[in-house]
């Protein structure tokens, strides 16, 4: 049994491991089925070593978006039965597919690539330095990627720092090779996104001045791209940098803003930017605002069509993030049984790969379960966050739970055990 050595040469050259690959490969298929893949390492280690000789259909497709290359390309080779009666194929040719799939799937990469256009069938750069449509889908994987680390890690240093490398990468990409005007398009849009994760892992993670510099580059990019989906995203961007730096009208603005792009007649973008306008007129008190927004996101989420193709960066808003977002709304009006629930809500709906957010929930739900003077159940809730989740946003959230906490009952036993475990 031979090693697949041109998987590996390719693994190499992205500089992924066995479990990047797992992960990228299920975020791919993500893309197309709304539910993570179930790859592990096992099946990466089927795929290198070369006890697999022709992936399954899900799994080859989900290697192709990865690489932007086909399956043959990576070294696998059709059973005999799928290439009888066929013409010898090319590199370019693929055996065995379901054509329905397929189409998924490349309707899937239009949509991580972040563009509003049909895409062409995926094309090598060619022999002139064109840059084509393989190369965007390999950007759209590697941003894939990022998102996925993201939902797992939250906003560190590493994730903004990636970002802004894959971002340096793709402006290179255009800058130095010709490229017909679709995907330069797609190109842009692709470098907005890198630069919107940056961004957006610097707010997770506090770096607020660090934000407003991405912010500028993100704004300027998503506008060059077209892309009313990547512009969206990053006025939303932009309405949680402007609530941190504690400019609340700026941050309604930016909704506005978001509201007004053709992304925001879908309603899922719609119910989005409902839910994060309702947490910005809570940072003003403004109750009645609030709690209309909060009804309007939650109109409009019942009303998307979770089986439209949409990009990647999107796939975290659902139910569960409603009602994160609800959650904060209700906490900073200090409605804490109506905060509670909510907080209760996401964390039953919550994907299992979403763990910072489950972090963050359970932080919220402390304070929640604090304010209600359920002291015992409010720590109990709060030592279920892992330590490699208190950073960023349920850091400093933590942080503000033991000076309430003093505050409230200096001498509990329930005080005395979290500080005592807090300090070990």
């Amino acid at each position: 049994m031979a090693a697949n050595e041109h998987l590996r040469a390719r693994m190499r050259e992205l500089g992924l491991t066995q479990e990047e690959l797992a992960e990228a490969m299920n975020a791919a298929i993500e893309q197309v089925t709304g539910r993570p893949g179930t790859i592990g390492t096992r099946t990466i280690h089927n795929l290198t070593t070369g006890k697999t000789r022709w992936p399954q259909a899900k799994q080859r497709l989900a290697l192709e978006a990865v690489f932007g290359c086909s399956a043959i390309e990576l070294g696998f080779l059709p059973h005999a039965r799928s290439v009888i009666n066929r013409p010898a194929p090319s590199s370019s040719e693929h055996h065995g597919e379901e054509p329905v799939l397929r189409r998924t799937f490349l309707t899937s990469a239009s949509a991580a690539a972040l563009t509003t256009v049909t895409p062409a069938p995926a094309s090598s750069t060619t022999s002139s330095g064109r840059v084509g449509q393989s190369d965007v889908n390999r950007l759209a994987a590697q941003f894939a990627l990022i998102i996925a680390n993201d939902n797992m890690t939250g906003g560190t240093d590493q994730i903004e720092q990636t970002a802004v490398t894959w971002s340096q990468r793709t402006l290179r990409l255009q800058q130095e090779r010709p490229a017909s005007q679709r995907v330069r398009g797609q190109l842009y849009g692709l470098a907005a996104a890198f630069t919107g994760s940056a961004l957006w892992a610097a707010i997770d993670g506090g770096r607020l001045d660090q934000a407003q510099r991405h912010l500028n580059e993100a704004v300027s990019l998503a506008g060059l791209s077209g892309d009313s989906s990547m512009q969206f995203r990053i006025w939303g961007h932009a309405g949680a940098l402007y609530r941190h730096l504690g400019q609340c009208t700026s941050a309604l603005a930016a909704d506005e803003a978001a509201k007004r792009t053709r992304a925001a007649r879908d309603p899922l973008y719609a119910s989005l930017v409902q839910a994060r306008t309702a947490v910005h007129h809570a940072d003003l008190r403004n109750r009645q605002a609030t709690l209309r927004c909060l009804g309007l996101a939650e109109t409009a989420l019942s009303r998307a069509d979770t089986d439209t193709p949409r990009p990647a960066w999107l796939q975290f808003y659902d139910s569960a993030e409603f009602h994160l977002l609800a959650l904060t709304a209700t906490s900073t009006l200090g409605l804490w049984e109506e905060a509670e629930a909510h907080a209760h809500s996401t964390l039953a709906k919550l994907r299992p790969n979403m763990k910072r957010n489950r972090a963050l929930t359970q932080a919220y739900l402390a304070h929640a379960q604090l304010s209600q003077h359920e002291l015992e159940l409010a720590v109990a809730i709060a030592h279920k966050i892992p330590a490699q989740a208190r950073h960023g946003r349920t850091a400093r959230l933590l942080n503000a739970f033991g000076h309430r906490l003093h505050a409230l009952a200096p001498k509990a036993p329930a005080t005395r055990e979290w500080f005592e475990k807090e300090l070990l």
